[in-house]
């Protein structure tokens, strides 16, 4: 596959320069597209810049509003219901998280419950922002429906992912997963890119393996460990959907083909402040102890290093922020005709 090498930085301003194009406000541009590109960063390139272009559709539609407003309905100690008002769903996922860390510097921790919102972008990014401030961070959001529950070929809960974070001396320690074998995503980008997809990925809509991407997209795709990662997903949509008040499984609307009524998704955030219950420093350390000792068990044949949940995100990560992010030939010929489309200059 032919890619081009772009400057993380020069991609983010471009990225931020386009969403103001479509009225957001500088802050809010910028939160979103460094949600983006640090997705691309990370090696997570179904969730990166090769979403520009549905997000931009969604504002120019006004599907998804511009005007970055939030609501608190209800505030307690520890917890906060937000109404994101059909705002760009990764700026109101960084609010919320900033003020889960902020109420959780006094209650201890903090639950936030997020309706009326839309696609937050990369989960993980949230709860790195927890770790930074030396806190535990936990998030998920629901999402259109994909997954079939188990026993049915018929999808209802969606690829709902759930990311966790805990701080060490280092690099901090992130889980950042789908309840599926992927998430829907990587098969939607297979699909732009023209290439297959493993066995094992989707299904078709009769409920048959398939390789075909635009066959997976029109089915479900297949949930980890059976019975498990369907379970996993539709907790998910209780705490993002259900409790948060926004619409859950086959009532949420699809992002990429309807540019009429607002998706309605849930989010919800945890902030954990490691001080309220054990030293910080004692608990980085004990952390830092337990991937030391994981890394040194014995390896399987073949195996050359034993990994930590996030390791192996954040060294592609600082290796494309030395040499540039390699995107697609596909992705970097749409990015250049989203900027003829909204008239910014191309400066990638």
């Amino acid at each position: 596959m032919d890619v081009q090498m772009v400057p993380w930085q020069d991609l983010r301003e471009y990225c931020k320069n386009l969403l103001m194009s479509q009225g957001l406000m500088e802050e809010q541009a910028f939160v979103a597209a460094d949600n983006l590109v640090d997705a691309d960063l990370c090696g997570v390139e179904s969730h990166g810049v090769s979403r520009m272009t549905i997000y931009m559709k969604r504002l120019e539609t006004k599907v998804v509003s511009s005007k970055f407003e939030v609501k608190t309905e209800q505030e307690y100690p520890g917890s906060l219901e937000i109404d994101a008002c059909n705002s760009m769903g990764i700026c109101v996922g960084a609010y919320a998280m900033k003020r889960c860390i902020e109420k959780a510097k006094e209650a201890g921790s903090c639950f936030a419950a997020v309706k009326h919102s839309n696609h937050y972008g990369m989960a993980s990014y949230y709860v790195r922002m927890a770790a930074e401030q030396g806190m535990i961070g936990i998030t998920g959001t629901n999402a259109p429906p994909n997954i079939a529950p188990w026993g049915s070929r018929q999808s209802y809960v969606g690829t709902n992912p759930i990311a966790m974070s805990a701080p060490t001396n280092g690099m901090p320690m992130i889980l950042d997963m789908a309840p599926s074998t992927v998430a829907m995503g990587k098969v939607i980008l297979a699909a732009k890119l023209g290439n297959s997809i493993p066995e094992g990925w989707a299904l078709t809509k009769e409920g048959e393996p398939t390789t075909d991407p635009k066959l997976g997209m029109k089915g479900t795709v297949v949930p980890i460990g059976g019975p498990k990662g369907y379970g996993l997903s539709l907790f998910m949509d209780v705490f993002s959907g259900i409790l948060s008040g926004a619409q859950f499984g086959p009532h949420l609307n699809n992002m990429w083909n309807d540019f009429e009524h607002p998706q309605d998704v849930g989010h919800f955030f945890i902030a954990v402040d490691i001080s309220k219950f054990t030293d910080p420093g004692l608990f980085r350390d004990r952390v830092d102890m337990m991937i030391a000792e994981i890394k040194s068990l014995p390896k399987k044949d073949g195996v050359n290093e034993i990994m930590v949940p996030g390791e192996l995100e954040y060294r592609r990560k600082e290796e494309r922020k030395k040499n540039g992010i390699p995107l697609s030939t596909v992705v970097y010929e749409e990015l250049r005709a989203l900027a003829k489309r909204y008239q910014v200059a191309f400066t990638i």
